[in-house]
C-alpha cells in the first residue's frame, strides 16, 4: 500500500485540522468550531468502531479458513521453525561453522590424548560392569542362603499361621 488510507471510503480519508497560531491545537474556538469538531470527533470515533468490527470480522473469517485447511498455530510455528532452519543451514555462517566444527572435531578424536581417554574410559566401564554383576551375584546367593536358613523358615510358618488364623476369624 502507498498509503495509509487506500482501499478506505472517501469520507474515512484523514482531513487535517487548523490548529491556532501557537501550533499547540490549544486555543480560542468559536462555538461553531467547537461543535464542529465535536460532531467530527464522533464521527471519527464511530468510524474506528466500525473498523474494528470489520478487522475482528476479517480475523474470525481468516481463523475459520485456515481451521478448515488444518493451519493450526502450531503447525504454522512448526512450519516457520522448519522454515527458519532451513534458512540457518542454507546460510554460509553455518556451512563455514559447520567445517571448523568438523575439523576441530576430526582433530581431538585423533589426538593422543582423546584416545587415551577414551580407554580409560572403556576399561572404567568393563570393570564397573563386572562388579555390578559380581554383587548382584552375592546379593542373590546371600538372600537364597537366608530363605533356607532355620530362623527364615520359621519366621516364615509363623507369618502363614497368622494369616490363616486371621481368615478364620
Amino acid at each position: 500500500m502507498d498509503a495509509p488510507s487506500q482501499g478506505l471510503p472517501e469520507h474515512m480519508i484523514d482531513v487535517p485540522v487548523d490548529t491556532p497560531a501557537g501550533g499547540d491545537g490549544v486555543g480560542v474556538l468559536s462555538e461553531v468550531e467547537t461543535e464542529e469538531l465535536k460532531s467530527e470527533l464522533i464521527k471519527v470515533e464511530d468510524e474506528i468502531a466500525t473498523l474494528r468490527q470489520v478487522l475482528a470480522a476479517k480475523e474470525k473469517h481468516a481463523a475459520e479458513i485456515k481451521r478448515k485447511l488444518g493451519l493450526t498455530t502450531f503447525n504454522e510455528l512448526k512450519q516457520n521453525l522448519s522454515k527458519g532452519w532451513q534458512d540457518v543451514q542454507a546460510s554460509n555462517a553455518y556451512k563455514g561453522a559447520s567445517v571448523k566444527v568438523e575439523d576441530l572435531n576430526k582433530t581431538i578424536t585423533q589426538s593422543e590424548v582423546y584416545k587415551k581417554t577414551q580407554a580409560t574410559l572403556s576399561t572404567a566401564g568393563s570393570k564397573t560392569s563386572s562388579a555390578i554383576s559380581s554383587v548382584g551375584s552375592v546379593l542373590s546367593r546371600t538372600l537364597g542362603e537366608i530363605k533356607e536358613s532355620p530362623t527364615f523358615k520359621s519366621f516364615e510358618e509363623s507369618v502363614g499361621n497368622l494369616k490363616l488364623f486371621n481368615s478364620k476369624t
